[in-house]
């Protein structure tokens, strides 16, 4: 199917935005020009309105999103406990109609991408297939002491990846969970297994204070030094969060080519730190990207959101208003996660995946511009603002509509779980 935008500013590999058509032919994006005349099967005038290659959500945990609220204003340590509560009881159809939902309100706020970590990830392989969203699975790898799942994490990995391996809009993915749930053999196992089928892999990564002394105390080196140890950093290892980081492993990952996901909303509601080192990690060579972390956490999934704060804090913190500019958040949002995704994702350029955001300037801004559209996109733009998503070239979300979806259905069936749960945890 041809789909043609006409009249959109886009935003360029270069960042200097220009007016232009472009046309989607067959899930790749095959043609862009100042006017592109053919008559294709759907046209979209995108006048008025910013055209962004598909944002990438990096971190979440989208099955929790029928959980939204239930772990509001809790303790770190509290918020866990609860969680895993709750993880006892879910059941497959209440993780794949989480997941559902999730998903709906990604493709709503322009995410044509996103990488998870939970159990029963097939359950949420369903969804995607389903709604026709990209994704990398990450099947959470715990050690088998902790776990609530069914049978051995570490295998339960393998068979996911075996499952999926190949598939058109789902990647498997190891997710070993993090240091505190995972002991060493289980992170030198995890990284094996993405060692030996050639995949990323993700990780929870000093996310607490209480993660980074605890593992001090433990082993008597910090999370990456720990990592370091174990051979477990490479180009191919994203870690969420990285909030207390030294500049010495900064560098450790920066010489690695390791990804970092900030996840800023999550962090300031959860008390985990408001402030990460992104300047210094970017200066250091690490791959810098954006996540919204689960509904349960930062109760949104609005990616702007998280960009627009991981602008301003870094400004703020540092009293210096021109770091971290529209350009480079953009880059975290688009370009940078196809870094370690792999494939031809992130660039309006032809020959590029057609995963397409569009987003319309908004109501009482300036007048939208070529000059001033990156601006508008980070600083003045929400994830309502989004008109169009668009994930291997099929329209999937159209100005209020999720295309060949009954939303209102996923809606009810999941108010019906968020009963239970609530049910459960105040009992």
């Amino acid at each position: 199917m041809q789909i043609l935008l006409k009249n959109g500013i886009l935003i360029t590999p270069d960042h200097k935005p220009k007016k232009m058509d472009l046309l989607i032919d067959d899930g790749v994006i095959t043609h862009i020009a100042e006017r592109i005349g053919v008559e294709a099967d759907y046209i979209i005038n995108c006048d008025k309105n910013i055209v962004s290659p598909g944002f990438v959500n990096m971190h979440t945990h989208v099955a929790m999103t029928n959980m939204r609220t239930l772990l509001d204003d809790l303790p770190f340590q509290k918020f866990l406990e609860t969680g895993f509560k709750i993880d006892e009881i879910r059941r497959d159809e209440e993780i794949y109609l989480g997941a559902k939902l999730g998903i709906l309100e990604m493709l709503r706020r322009g995410i044509t991408t996103f990488l998870d970590m939970y159990y029963s990830e097939d359950q949420v392989a369903k969804a995607v297939e389903e709604t026709g969203i990209r994704s990398f699975l990450g099947w959470s790898i715990v050690n088998k002491n902790m776990t609530t799942q069914k049978g051995e994490p570490l295998k339960n990995a393998e068979n996911f990846i075996l499952k999926f391996k190949g598939h058109k809009l789902v990647t498997p993915i190891p997710a070993p969970h993090g240091i505190y749930s995972c002991e060493r053999d289980d992170l030198i196992a995890s990284k094996d297994l993405a060692d030996r089928y050639l995949l990323p892999y993700t990780i929870h990564l000093s996310e607490t204070r209480k993660e980074v002394y605890d593992i001090v105390k433990k082993e008597k080196k910090r999370p990456v030094e720990y990592l370091d140890g174990l051979n477990f950093i490479s180009n191919r290892m994203i870690a969420a969060h990285a909030v207390y980081l030294t500049l010495n492993e900064m560098k450790i990952m920066g010489r690695s080519g390791a990804t970092v996901v900030n996840n800023p909303v999550s962090n300031m509601k959860l008390g985990n730190g408001n402030f990460s080192p992104v300047v210094e990690m970017i200066q250091n060579g690490v791959n810098y990207t954006i996540g919204t972390d689960s509904a349960a956490t930062g109760n949104s999934l609005d990616i702007l959101e998280n960009a627009k704060l991981a602008s301003l804090l870094q400004k703020n913190y540092r009293e210096e208003a021109m770091v971290m500019p529209p350009s480079q958040v953009i880059d975290a949002l688009t370009r940078n996660p196809w870094n370690v995704l792999g494939g031809k994702g992130g660039k309006l350029e032809e020959g590029y995946l057609a995963d397409i955001t569009v987003i319309h300037q908004g109501t009482g801004q300036v007048p939208l511009r070529e000059e001033n559209a990156e601006n508008i996109l980070i600083y003045s733009s929400g994830g309502l603002d989004v008109e169009h998503t668009i994930v291997n070239g099929v329209l999937l979300y159209s100005q209020g509509e999720h295309l060949g979806i009954d939303a209102r259905r996923v809606y009810k069936e999941n108010e019906e779980v968020y009963d239970r749960y609530r049910s459960l945890i105040s009992s």
